[in-house]
């Protein structure tokens, strides 16, 4: 015996009608439960009633219920459904005079409704997708608790067998002193990593101090490690303590370490084997106990063997090696973390998606992510913002070609624009890509709707004399 298509629960007070609806569906292969009013079937859908949560006749797909019944209409009964079951989705039946009494009621939540006298077929078509949309949310509710409960660290999210691994060395190596070098492509999570080997271990409570070897000029970098004594040099008006001593009894995280020149290599070395460190233009050195993690994107041996790093000081950082793997190599994490950023941004944008199509999932998998676990965030990000609906679809997920910066910026200066230009030709594409909201775009963007408005009229694309806020009123 074939298991039945799904459980329908029907609400009529008219006899007639319900046999009917029973009569035709289980004729359509659907296990169907029918009660006469919206009252009882509160009490049959709450905690220990017999269509409840968890219950051997519950597991509700899908209710059908009639508009007008006495006790209790289908307008009340959906709100109550909301508050009690806001998962099971409910599909109303009206007459012709009730129908704006009906959109009411999807207003309050109800998933679609159908006019009496009814076409089976097309109640049918709106059965099965109700059916789909219920299967939808239990996948992505089957997501979140993964998230929550197997598969994270922290913030490092996987299921993988190599995420595995890296999972057990973090905790394995939390608890010890030795250093650690963490290495893979941009975007992976590096610092997630560090950051999880800090809050694991015996220096949780002391400070977690993070610095890009990239993001600051090599003739301050060793300030900024080290602190500097007043006078040392022009500007140093007053001694300033350096990162080292900043995390002190923490973790330093020393992130593309790769990038730092020869010379403060020799410096970094010496801190390393001596645990003292000396500031710029003082003479004494200072005891330091601090843990370094440090992370890098490049093939380090490669740079040995250039000469641009120091073997001595790379045996020193990788007492403890850590690989983070690329994301197109642990494809089976992209559910997971697709979830997770759904959630921080919905979050964080105030809007309710609650997830995503098996569609959009299988594209996510498919793409080649080049720009790792930071280029999922960036497409989760956008997918949330300008989603139209409470499910990413397939469509609101941008092609890799839309997304590869090369791309973008080999199409956008083939003719070698300005500066100006190429963000004039920017914020068009993002103004066109939002549908001309100016809101969205801002976000996209990552400036204030005032800096937009300010651009837009600079570069012509509305008018010189719009006043901001005849502009403000307009979008609202």
């Amino acid at each position: 015996m074939n298991a039945p298509q799904g459980k329908i629960l029907v609400i009529d007070d008219d006899q007639e009608m319900r046999s009917l609806l029973l009569d035709y569906f289980e004729r359509e292969g659907f296990e169907i439960q029918c009660l006469p009013s919206a009252i009882e079937a509160l009490e049959s859908l709450g905690p220990g009633g017999k269509l409840g949560p968890n219950q051997a006749l519950g597991d509700i797909d899908v209710i059908v219920s009639d508009i007008k019944m006495p006790g209790m209409d289908g307008l009340e009964f959906t709100g109550r459904l909301q508050q009690l079951r806001p998962e099971i989705p409910i599909i109303l039946m009206t007459a012709f005079g009730s129908i704006e009494t009906a959109i009411e009621a999807m207003r309050k939540g109800a998933f679609h409704y159908v006019v009496k006298p009814l076409k089976l077929s097309e109640l049918g078509v709106n059965i099965s997708r109700a059916m789909e949309h219920r299967k939808l949310l239990r996948d992505n509710t089957a997501l979140r608790l993964e998230v929550k409960q197997n598969w994270q660290l922290g913030n490092i999210i996987g299921k993988s067998a190599r995420m595995k691994e890296v999972f057990d060395l973090v905790q394995r190596v939390s608890n010890v002193t030795a250093n650690v070098l963490i290495t893979g492509a941009s975007g992976t999570g590096k610092e997630m990593v560090a950051v999880a080997i800090h809050k694991n271990g015996p220096r949780a409570n002391k400070p977690f101090v993070a610095i890009n070897c990239t993001a600051i000029p090599e003739t301050l970098l060793e300030s900024e490690l080290f602190g500097h004594a007043k006078g040392s040099f022009t500007g140093a008006i007053q001694r300033k303590r350096g990162l080292f001593e900043e995390a002190e009894g923490g973790t330093l995280f020393l992130d593309e370490i790769g990038d730092m020149n020869v010379q403060l290599q020799s410096k970094l070395l010496r801190v390393l084997q001596e645990r003292k460190v000396r500031a710029v233009g003082e003479n004494n050195s200072r005891d330091v106990d601090v843990r370094i993690i440090a992370a890098t994107h490049k093939d380090l041996k490669t740079a040995i063997k250039e000469g641009r790093f120091r073997e001595d000081l790379y045996y020193r950082l990788s007492v403890i090696p850590i690989v983070i793997p690329a994301l197109r190599d642990r494809r089976e994490d992209i559910p997971l973390l697709a979830e997770h950023f759904l959630r921080k941004y919905s979050a964080t944008n105030n809007v309710q998606v609650k997830g995503f199509t098996r569609r959009a999932i299988a594209k996510l998998s498919n793409l080649k992510w080049e720009g790792n676990v930071r280029e999922l965030e960036n497409i989760v990000e956008r997918a949330v913002v300008l989603c139209s609906g409470t499910l990413i679809d397939e469509g609101d997920i941008p092609t890799q070609e839309t997304e590869s910066a090369e791309q973008f910026f080999s199409n956008a200066v083939g003719d070698f624009p300005t500066i100006t230009q190429l963000e004039e030709r920017y914020i068009r594409v993002v103004l066109e890509k939002s549908g001309g909201r100016k809101d969205k775009a801002a976000q996209i963007l990552g400036i204030n709707r005032r800096t937009l408005y300010r651009k837009e009229r600079e570069y012509g694309l509305i008018s010189q004399d719009s006043p901001e806020e005849e502009i403000e009123a307009t979008e609202e």
